[in-house]
Parts: structure tokens; C-alpha cells; sequence
């Protein structure tokens, strides 16, 4: 990324307690959210970006600070946006995002924007499920019994797609790296693609990613600014998705979940934190400073 300067030191008038970013893109960004709150976007991923990766995901809860941190930042700025691809009312379920004071607008994109779910209403929009979904949830048990795959990989049915694990497997890199191509082959003759994720390999419907979610909704907002944090390959298209949005003129920060597995992140993001409890001081920072 051309415009990455990780060696410019030019020195920005912040908070000590606010940490800086390592690239000019991103202090311009953390500026503009400053100087204008009222007219900023917080966007965040769910898994990994403020709930702890864990090998069940059912299990995955928000960190315990998560909730009263967006509490008390949500009502100082235009938005708080949670992106997931997780269908929109688990990451509800998860998060504890409902019915909580501060939290009245906050807004959760499902399934990569497909779905909706609006703290103000309670409801979840979405369209029609993809009939691709279906003839994949009737093949894939067999197919992966066919391939020699099924011993320690598992299936996460989500509703508008289906997830294939391998992190419980013995070498989950090994299952992950050689699942990639037969799953994108079955994704293929029933209209799908595969989004790869931290040792999971998601079948979904294509044409819509966290990318396009996150520009749709910051544009029909009229943000002034931006603030992305996410930790997964799912989350590349939401950062060039604010890339786009500051070549357009709209300031942003990308923010990594640090994670080890995921250095395409991190390579690219203006301010890396330290997982999910980062994210969470990140959050409490801000609000402090913004008063």
C-alpha cells in the first residue's frame, strides 16, 4: 500500500493515552474522528475484534469490557457498526448488544451485510436465503467423508452459509490448506464462493463482503470519518474498503486484532492492539477523550 509510511515520524498533537498511528493516513484519520465525533463511524468486527477466539464458536462471547466500552462511546459518535459474518442475531446473542442503555442505534451487519439487525427495533432485514446454501448443507457431510476429510474438521451451520473447521483437527493448517481447493470447487458448481478465515473456510453466497457492507453504510450515513477494527483474511475488504473511502476524500483508521496467524492484517492496518482486550482499551480511550 503505496501511501503506508511506517517510518514518517511527523508528530500529532493526541492524548498520551491514545495510542498513534504508525502511518500518516491513519493519524489524519484519528484526527478528523476527534475534531468531528459527531459525524464519525466506528465499525467493528465481532470474532476475534471483540469477542476472544475460541474453538467452539458457540461459545465465543463478547469481552467482558465490550459492551460497557460501546455504551459509553456510541452516544458521542454518528455510529456504532458491528460487522461480522456471523448471522446478525447470534452476534446479537453474543455480544449482549440488546436492550442496553447507550446502545439505543447501534446497528449489527450479519452475514456480510446480508442481514441487518437495528438496536432501535429490534428486527433483523434480510433477503431471501441463496438456494446454494441448501444443496451445499445436503452435500457437504458426504463430500467431506468422500475426501478423506471428516476426522477433526467440523461443520458450523449458519443459516445463510456453512463453515468448515479444521482447528480441532492434528495439523489444522494442513487440513485448512488442503480443503481450500475441493471446497472451492463444491462452492462453485452451486453458485457460492469461500471465504477463508483463522482455520475455518466459510461456503457463502457471493456479491456481497464486509467491504461493500461497511462502504454502503458510511456513505448513506455521510460520515466524515471512519474507524475499522477487525483480525481476520475476512476483514481485507473492509480495509480496502476505507482505503477507497480516504482516496475519496473520507478519513480513516484501520485497526488490527493483533493476531499472529493473520500478518496480512496487520501489515497493512494503521494501529495494531492487542486482540480483543486492545480493541476494548481502544475503545474506553476514546471515549475518555472525547469527553
Amino acid at each position: 500500500m503505496g501511501s503506508h509510511d511506517k517510518q514518517d515520524t511527523a508528530s500529532t498533537d493526541f492524548d498520551p493515552s491514545l495510542p498513534t498511528p504508525a502511518t500518516r493516513a491513519g493519524r489524519d484519520g484519528l484526527d478528523a474522528l476527534l475534531a468531528r465525533p459527531e459525524r464519525a463511524v466506528i465499525a467493528l468486527d465481532f470474532d476475534g475484534t471483540l469477542a476472544p477466539i475460541v474453538p467452539d464458536p458457540d461459545r465465543a462471547r463478547a469481552h467482558p469490557g465490550a459492551v460497557p466500552a460501546l455504551a459509553v462511546l456510541a452516544p458521542k459518535v454518528a455510529a456504532v457498526v458491528v460487522v461480522t459474518g456471523r448471522p446478525a442475531g447470534v452476534a446479537v446473542r453474543h455480544g449482549g448488544f440488546a436492550g442496553v442503555p447507550g446502545l439505543e442505534h447501534l446497528v449489527v451487519l450479519g452475514h456480510y451485510g446480508a442481514e441487518r439487525w437495528d438496536a432501535a427495533t429490534g428486527n433483523v432485514t434480510a433477503p431471501a436465503p441463496h438456494p446454494g446454501v441448501a444443496a451445499v448443507r445436503a452435500e457437504l457431510p458426504g463430500f467431506l467423508d468422500r475426501i478423506g476429510a471428516w476426522h477433526g474438521t467440523w461443520i458450523e451451520e449458519k443459516g445463510r452459509s456453512l463453515a468448515v473447521h479444521t482447528r480441532r483437527a492434528e495439523d489444522p493448517q494442513a487440513a485448512f490448506d488442503g480443503l481450500r481447493g475441493p471446497l472451492a470447487d463444491l462452492a462453485a458448481r452451486h453458485g457460492l464462493i469461500v471465504e477463508p478465515g483463522r482455520m475455518v473456510l466459510e461456503l457463502r453466497p457471493p456479491g456481497m463482503d464486509k467491504g461493500v457492507a461497511l462502504a454502503e453504510y458510511v456513505r448513506d450515513l455521510g460520515a466524515a470519518s471512519v474507524l475499522y477494527a477487525g483480525d481476520d483474511l475476512g476483514d481485507l475488504p473492509a480495509f480496502a474498503a476505507v482505503e477507497k473511502l480516504r482516496s475519496d476524500g473520507v478519513p480513516g483508521v484501520l485497526v488490527c486484532s493483533g493476531s499472529t496467524e493473520v500478518t496480512e492484517l496487520s501489515e497493512r492496518a494503521d494501529l495494531v492492539v492487542n486482540g480483543p482486550a486492545g480493541v476494548v482499551e481502544l475503545l474506553r480511550t476514546l471515549a475518555d477523550r472525547l469527553g
